[in-house]
């Protein structure tokens, strides 16, 4: 195996604009768009491998066929645990997309895999990552609860059209990190363009959508009660979190942005040739600055920012060459 590049999957929602395609430079066409899908195995929703000998090859079928060293043995032994349900396992776990919210989006929860496995059909939780590429001024992430919210004052707000009352809300940067385990209420806002790792699960229950209608005045569906009982009351507010500064087996400088049992999200800052991967884990990179060429690479450019690449588990360490300063977000799975 080698580097992979997939074809990106667009989502046009009703919040989407163009910074996907002034930014980042996706092919979307003359519409607005809202989300671009990197890397995604979910029933029909699938990456494609863009270039090299498995080019029209789909991430789920990779999976099937070449587990081991697309994932490392020992995650794609889990992945086949016969404590997944039938039709969740041998699914690639995670799945990355850019975000470009022109509008608010709606006020969601998702829940946990134990929820998550009891729906029809069933599906993984969703705990997710939001990294911050560009805000607004006076942009805001809406995460988390203020403290004291229980599900009679939730249910209260929202009857008195008072949500924002019991929402927790800040002002994020450029560069932040925002940590949303399943269970948490949250919105992105108008005006942030967002980098996002998840598990591999498009589970959603929307509990506001800030009175908005459609053109005939009808509201989009509601999931109250499934809300309610997906949310975790005694989180309170998430605000950034704070990187943690550590070197990797190399001895090279990271930040490590989230680390959970679902994903490891680290940010590289690189100016220098540097090597990553070598340890039998597969790597997700999105570069969210400048370019950087991949050793080994098939498409024989760089990778730019808003471009992601997979490397397999089964790499040897893979060297990444910076035209100057970039930036990569890189994302794997914690394994033994």
């Amino acid at each position: 195996m080698y580097p992979l590049r997939f074809e990106p999957l667009f989502r046009r929602y009703l919040w989407g604009g163009r910074r996907l395609a002034e930014v980042l430079n996706k092919p979307i066409g003359d519409e607005s768009a809202a989300e671009s899908w990197e890397v995604v195995d979910h029933g029909p929703d699938q990456s494609v491998v863009a270039f090299g000998a498995l080019a029209g090859t789909s991430l789920h079928q990779l999976v099937e066929n070449q587990g081991e060293q697309l994932l490392g043995k020992t995650l794609a032994d889990q992945l086949m645990s016969a404590s997944i349900p039938e039709q969740l396992r041998g699914r690639f776990p995670l799945l990355l997309k850019f975000l470009d919210a022109n509008k608010d989006l709606s006020v969601q929860v998702h829940p946990d895999d134990a929820f998550g496995a009891t729906l029809d059909p069933p599906d993984l939780g969703k705990t997710e990552a939001w990294y911050v590429m560009h805000a607004d001024p006076g942009a805001k992430i809406y995460s988390g609860l203020k403290d004291g919210t229980t599900e009679e004052s939730f249910r209260q707000a929202i009857e008195d059209n008072q949500f924002e009352n019991v929402l927790h809300s800040f002002e994020p940067d450029t560069g932040d990190c925002v940590f949303i385990p399943a269970g948490t209420m949250h919105a992105i806002g108008a005006g942030l363009l967002i980098a996002e790792i998840q598990q591999a699960s498009d589970t959603t229950f929307r509990i506001y959508d800030w009175g908005r209608v459609d053109k005939d005045g009808n509201s989009r569906d509601l999931h109250i009660d499934q809300g309610v009982k997906a949310t975790d009351f005694a989180r309170g507010p998430v605000n950034a979190s704070a990187a943690v500064q550590q070197t990797d087996e190399a001895g090279q400088a990271l930040s490590q942005l989230v680390a959970c049992d679902k994903f490891v999200m680290n940010r590289r800052s690189i100016s220098a040739p540097t090597t990553v991967g070598g340890d039998g884990k597969f790597r997700i990179l999105a570069v969210t600055k400048g370019s950087v060429e991949i050793e080994n690479d098939p498409a024989t450019e760089p990778l730019r920012m808003g471009q992601t690449a997979l490397l397999p588990a089964c790499l040897p360490a893979t060297a990444l060459k910076p035209a100057g300063d970039a930036e990569v977000l890189e994302i794997l799975v914690p394994t033994p």
